[in-house]
């Protein structure tokens, strides 16, 4: 705390505290939808007090640069106080520009990518008016039935954790005119809702939760994260947003983290559906008791905590703390100085969508789209006469990803646009199906035929609709939809130079697609610029780099399913996994084996692996160790390789994964260049939850591996001794 912040606390009346710890929607402060004495909308069951609502902290949903300077000036017109709210926003892929969905981002394994991109998010935000976005999200997902494994990085607690701190350092930079405050979500363990359903429960060891879902949100709390937001499930059996062990005891006192914590929407009022609390006066109990500051859209602190001081249940001193977090946070911003902050009108309107901003949102694009199959037809050859764009994605800007922001459809590239940017008036358009999973209509796909036959090559759209994933968007068919199938395979009859461009918020069960498409390129929900990155790729414009950072199933049977497992005491050999093998943890009907394996990704060119080194075969834990490998360009492109680097502890007081990300570095080499990647190997990366939940490493044999993807062989072997 400063001297000022505890200056003006001093000054506040315990209701005034109170209401800084509330968060109600932005639209209750815009004078054309409301009135002094009343409050419509989602806000009116708030019961809110009608004068005390303009000392409420901080609100959310705010959406450009006029709203909000029109709240703002009601806001503080009517405030006794004249404290200014925080604005604030789920800016997730971008703000006005959007780029690929999180999931995406990490496939491009380049931390200062996703630092760029938070960035330039942050600017188009700060200039709207918007102080604190609600992102990242950092949940661990192992199961693509969840809508939301499209705001995450994916299923590798490292990758996770390097994804957190690059976009924690984008969107809060130096604090300045063009950053904003990031509030890492969800806390904790939200990604490993019981059969990947949304707000579902989840029941874990305190190991698997400290080994594989904290460490993400750790990184992001070490890298300066302002705020933590709580997630809606329970742990242990007690809803986060009041679980005292995860929020007082780990984020807090053993993390030292001295930020804002704010509830997700509506979570306080939860508690007593999931049967933790008996009232709303209970739930803000607990919520204090476990070191809640802020209650979004609820108002159980505004309602309750009064006449709990006044029982002696909560002190004043426990809200004084949770006060002062948010009034810190204020001067951080800059908002105590000027309470308009960076909003600007026009400045906003020249930056959005402005050239270098979509050039950044293609390169994005392009290094996050994954080349899943290639039967030697890409890229395409810019010199052919007819282009066919085929499918229900090939011509919507709605490619632009769930949890959009502020980005619009009309003003993201589609396919087609992208296309004939490119190529021009050759290129051709036909819708062949509609893009609705219980779609059965079939009569589009005559004419999508007569196009393809008449075309040298097709591009071939497919995948689901974007607003398939994201919150509360969980599924239990997670293949494409069987109309989509009968037009890949009509047009296949007619022309077999066909490239599928697959649009998705999730991992798919695609082996059919698999089997029947000649190549298949995985361009996520791209942003903005996805058309015209998509149209790049296929023709050679520029090269797939992407690396899938969460497993594809053969089939939705297989989940939750994810590279980094333990093995069992009857272990399916990997040179058995196509066979039936009796008494082995393993299926009847399918190999263990997963479609497209964690870091899985092809390129146009070639890279050979070669001279894989290790500078020993002995480390004590004051010492290092080196592996080194060659990796070296043998193809025709110049193009990006994400060079892996993972561990494995051969025994251990607990079982260990059969491996573990430990590093990754993307190189780019020019056809014939090599360049040796080296890895350096330290004591503390080897450490992990021991059986008597100590975080030490323990004597032993571990082996390294360097390679392409999650499914590389060891290489050598060293001792810590």
């Amino acid at each position: 705390m400063s001297e000022r912040t505890q200056k003006i606390l001093e000054g506040m009346t315990l209701e005034e505290k109170i209401y800084q710890l509330e968060q109600i929607t932005t639209s209750t402060y815009l004078p054309e939808c409301n009135r002094i004495d009343i409050v419509t909308g989602p806000d009116s069951a708030l019961k809110l007090d009608k004068e005390l609502i303009f000392e409420v902290g901080t609100s959310l949903n705010l959406v450009g640069a006029e709203t909000m300077i029109q709240a703002h000036d009601y806001y503080m017109e009517h405030s006794k106080q004249k404290m200014p709210p925080l604005f604030m926003q789920d800016v997730i892929h971008g703000h006005r520009t959007l780029y690929p969905i999180n999931l995406g981002v990490a496939a491009s394994f380049d931390r200062g990518l996703a630092k760029d991109l938070a960035a330039m998010a942050a600017k188009e935000a700060s200039l709207d008016g918007v102080s604190v976005t609600f992102a990242p999200m950092v949940d661990l997902v192992r199961d693509p039935r969840w809508g939301r494994v499209m705001e995450s990085s994916g299923e590798d607690p490292y990758l996770n954790g390097e994804m957190a701190r690059a976009t924690v350092e984008g969107y809060q930079g130096d604090m300045g005119k063009y950053n904003v405050a990031a509030c890492v979500k969800h806390f904790a363990a939200y990604g490993a809702a019981e059969a990947g359903r949304d707000y579902n429960t989840v029941d874990m060891s305190e190991r698997t939760l400290r080994e594989y879902y904290l460490p993400a949100y750790k990184s992001a709390v070490d890298a300066g994260v302002k705020m933590v937001m709580t997630a809606f499930n329970i742990v242990d059996g007690v809803p986060c947003v009041g679980n005292k062990h995860l929020v007082k005891e780990i984020l807090r006192d053993e993390w030292g983290f001295d930020g804002v914590v704010i509830s997700d929407y509506g979570a306080f009022d939860e508690m007593v559906i999931h049967g933790a609390s008996e009232d709303q006066k209970d739930s803000a109990r607990l919520a204090m008791e476990a070191g809640c500051d802020i209650e979004m859209m609820t108002s159980c602190y505004a309602r309750y905590l009064k006449e709990l001081v006044a029982e002696g249940k909560i002190s004043e001193e426990q809200i004084d703390r949770s006060v002062l977090r948010i009034l810190d946070l204020k001067e951080t911003l800059g908002v105590l100085d000027n309470s308009y902050r960076s909003v600007n009108v026009e400045e906003s309107k020249r930056v959005q969508l402005c050239p270098e901003h979509r050039a950044l949102a293609r390169k994005a694009a392009e290094e996050s789209a994954v080349l899943l199959k290639n039967d030697g037809i890409l890229p395409f050859c810019k010199d052919v006469n007819r282009v066919a764009v085929i499918g229900p994605l090939g011509a919507t800007g709605k490619i632009h990803g769930s949890w959009h922001c502020g980005g619009r459809a009309e003003e993201t590239v589609s396919v087609l646009d992208g296309m004939k940017a490119l190529l021009g008036d050759k290129v051709s358009y036909a819708p062949g199906c509609p893009i609705e999973y219980d779609a059965e209509d079939t009569s589009m796909i005559d004419e999508a035929c007569r196009l393809a036959a008449e075309s040298d090559c097709v591009v071939l759209c497919l995948g689901e609709h974007q607003d398939y994933s994201g919150e509360g968007n969980c599924m239990t068919y997670i293949d494409l939809p069987e109309v989509q199938y009968q037009l890949l395979d009509r047009v296949l009859a007619v022309n077999k130079n066909v490239a599928v461009a697959l649009f998705t918020g999730r991992p798919l069960a695609i082996s059919r697609l698999d089997h029947t498409a000649p190549a298949i390129l995985n361009m996520w929900m791209p942003g903005t610029e996805g058309g015209s990155a998509c149209a790049n790729l296929l023709f050679g414009e520029a090269v797939p780099s992407g690396k899938i950072t969460m497993t594809f199933p053969r089939t939705l049977g297989q989940c939750p399913i994810y590279y980094n497992h333990y093995t069992t005491g009857r272990p399916k050999l990997e040179e058995d996994d196509l066979k039936r093998v009796l008494y082995t943890s393993s299926y009847i009907d399918s190999p263990n084996s997963p479609l497209y394996p964690f870091g899985y990704g092809l390129s146009y060119t070639d890279f050979e692996y070669t001279d894989h080194q290790l500078s020993g075969t002995a480390m004590t834990a004051e010492g290092t160790l080196t592996a080194s490998v060659k990796v070296k360009n043998t193809g025709k492109y110049r193009a990006k390789e994400a060079v892996q680097f993972y561990i494995r502890d051969v025994k251990g007081s607990c079982v260990r994964p059969v491996k573990e990300l430990k590093g990754f570095e993307k190189i780019e080499l020019a056809p014939g260049e090599e360049k040796t990647v080296t890895f350096t190997i330290t004591e503390p990366m080897l450490r992990y939850w021991t059986q008597n939940l100590t975080h030490r490493s323990e004597k032993g044999t571990f082996q390294v591996f360097i390679g392409k993807d999650s499914t590389c062989k060891p290489f050598a072997e060293f001792e810590l001794v």
